[in-house]
């Protein structure tokens, strides 16, 4: 599937990121897609003192130095006729990025996770955690020094979201799509809960056991059926053993089965249902985001308006 044409490889760390830049050439050559490579040089609170005092413009000479180590960086892939565009941007990284995003018609951001793993810290730092929430196109941010090829794709997907339009069938798009380019296993999840379950077994509105597994079971039955309809363009159904149709917490179940299937990539969106007026995000999603240290490719519904202007 050549779903993007115009990709965005943030190099924002010193190491770590030669598997990352490979997939993301590997991806622009599949797609035929334009692929260029940015970094953010941040502000320095005295260049406006030193360029007074000593007529050196310190600013210009950060962007000019890290431009040539990112065509450093790129030249093995120039040198094989691949085209590859080389850009430094001046500021906050997850603003310049987003508004690169804006201005240029980029379809795609990839980059590599902040931290490592086994750092006993969540895989994403401040700017992973902004650009899924805040950037329009889709956002994949890898494990830093990965290997090159996924084993196994996680598509996380709620067929009972109807504010976010293509969204889910979106999520299904890319995670099929790079199984079948990383020659990966597709996992499918979808997690139900009955509502009020606690009240109606415990509470006040408590009712019957036969009663309870009554609704249940219909509860379960009607996500079923929903998420057999979502499946049904990928030839893919409840009954085959890689769709999971969970009865639990959606945070808590994604992650324990990303564990418990060595998973490599999930594939989810980053706006809820259930998320709260004011955040750029579901509460599902910021829970997954801040536990796995999986790599992730997020995406959101078409209308998406960011708060970066």
């Amino acid at each position: 599937m050549k779903r993007f044409r115009n990709i965005l490889f943030l190099a924002d760390r010193e190491d770590g990121i030669t598997a990352g830049l490979e997939r993301a050439v590997d991806l622009a050559g599949t797609n035929e897609a334009r692929l260029t490579v940015m970094d953010v040089v941040p502000d320095v609170a005295l260049s406006g003192y030193i360029k007074r005092t000593y007529d050196i413009d310190l600013d210009a000479q950060l962007k000019e130095q890290r431009l040539q180590s990112l065509e450093s960086l790129t030249r093995q892939f120039t040198d094989q006729g691949v085209p590859v565009y080389t850009t430094v941007a001046r500021g906050k990284s997850f603003l310049e990025v987003i508004r690169a995003v804006q201005r240029n018609g980029h379809d795609l951001v990839i980059k590599v996770a902040e931290h490592d793993p086994g750092q006993g810290m969540s895989l994403l730092g401040s700017n992973d955690m902004h650009l899924l929430r805040k950037c329009p196109c889709p956002v994949w941010v890898d494990r830093p020094g990965e290997k090159s090829a996924y084993r196994n794709i996680l598509a996380a997907v709620d067929p009972f979201d109807d504010e976010s339009g293509n969204l889910q069938r979106l999520i299904l798009d890319l995670a099929t799509s790079l199984a079948g380019r990383e020659n990966a296993s597709l996992e499918v999840i979808h997690t139900w809960e009955l509502a009020g379950e606690s009240m109606l077994t415990h509470g006040r509105g408590r009712i019957s056991r036969i009663e309870l597994e009554l609704l249940r079971n219909a509860t379960e039955s009607r996500h079923k059926q929903a998420l057999n309809e979502l499946l049904k363009p990928y030839n893919l159904d409840t009954g085959r053993d890689n769709i999971y149709l969970v009865n639990g917490k959606a945070a808590e179940s994604i992650c324990r089965l990303t564990q418990h299937k060595d998973v490599d990539l999930i594939v989810m969106g980053t706006l809820g249902r259930a998320g709260i007026s004011g955040l750029f995000i579901g509460n599902t999603a910021e829970n997954v985001l801040r536990e796995t240290h999986t790599a992730v490719l997020t995406a959101k519904p078409d209308g998406f308006i960011t708060p970066v202007h």
